[in-house]
């Protein structure tokens, strides 16, 4: 249990779990037993299969690099990976069986891009994770599409607010996936291990993710809740001294990643005072 725990990347739970509460519970009003199914899985099984087959599949470039074996990513003994993968899938079928018979066609098709983005990231053959800019998009599939699953999932109206909120938030997912390629650019190229980070080189990978954020806090302007354009500055405040980053320094940047994901603890608690607010019917 210790084994399945520390691959999940506990502190990144709430990262998928969140965008689909909130967006389930906005768009119905309601928390029920689909609420907490589909909470349930995107908190925990849905990590452990992400992070678990990232895990498996990296461990010969992980052990080269020396952020990795705590809170950023397990390495574990080869012993485990055979484990680690048949509890991903005995943890996800039963959900993904249950979630399956609840929605229309339309809801289980983003059900399923969004277990394929897990899977097509790190599993061998596709690894998305390998082929630049793919790998920011498929990362940013795995956090907005639990939102537009839950949404699509209760038939909510797709208004331009909220295409405007998912493309905030595809964006926001996209830069800091490149943000976080950054810091290891050297393993990665050491590994012989491709990335929106060794093909970029740092500072225009540092640009691109600032132009991500400020592009995510000028959409959110179009949202029901405008002010929460104001979430983007705290990312742009932590990217932007990094700019002028060199690729021999690169690993410098994991010093604004641990920033990072305690930012999202704050923008996420932030994002509930906006979330009440607009429930309320303040937001129109």
């Amino acid at each position: 249990m210790k084994t399945l725990f520390v691959s999940s990347r506990p502190v990144s739970w709430v990262n998928t779990a969140y965008p689909f509460a909130a967006a389930y519970f906005l768009a119905t009003g309601r928390i029920d037993w689909v609420f907490a199914v589909g909470t349930l899985f995107f908190l925990i099984p849905y990590n452990l299969a992400m992070y678990g087959i990232n895990d498996v599949f990296d461990y010969e470039s992980d052990l080269l690099n020396a952020r990795k074996g705590g809170i950023e990513g397990a390495v574990l003994d080869r012993s485990h990976h055979r484990f680690i993968l048949v509890s991903a899938v005995v943890s996800v079928v039963p959900f993904v069986v249950v979630l399956l018979t609840q929605g229309g066609v339309l809801a289980n098709v983003v059900l399923g891009i969004s277990l394929f983005a897990v899977l097509a990231y790190s599993a061998p053959g596709l690894r998305f994770k390998e082929r630049p800019f793919l790998d920011s998009i498929t990362s940013s599939t795995h956090f907005v599409s639990p939102a537009v699953y839950a949404l699509v999932l209760v038939n909510a109206p797709f208004t331009p607010g909220i295409w405007a909120f998912l493309a905030a938030f595809f964006l926001w997912g996209m830069g800091s996936h490149a943000f976080g390629a950054v810091q290891d650019i050297i393993p990665d190229r050491e590994g012989g291990l491709a990335s929106i980070g060794t093909v970029l080189g740092a500072r225009a990978t540092v640009g691109f993710a600032v132009f991500c954020y400020a592009g995510a806090g000028v959409l959110m302007l179009f949202t029901a809740v405008p002010l929460a354009a104001v979430l983007a500055v705290p990312y742009l405040v932590n990217t932007v001294p990094y700019l002028r980053l060199s690729d021999a320094n690169s690993e410098q940047a994991n010093v604004a990643w641990k920033r990072f994901l305690w930012l999202n603890y704050l923008s996420g608690f932030l994002a509930t005072l906006a979330l009440i607010w607009l429930a309320t019917g303040h937001g129109g």
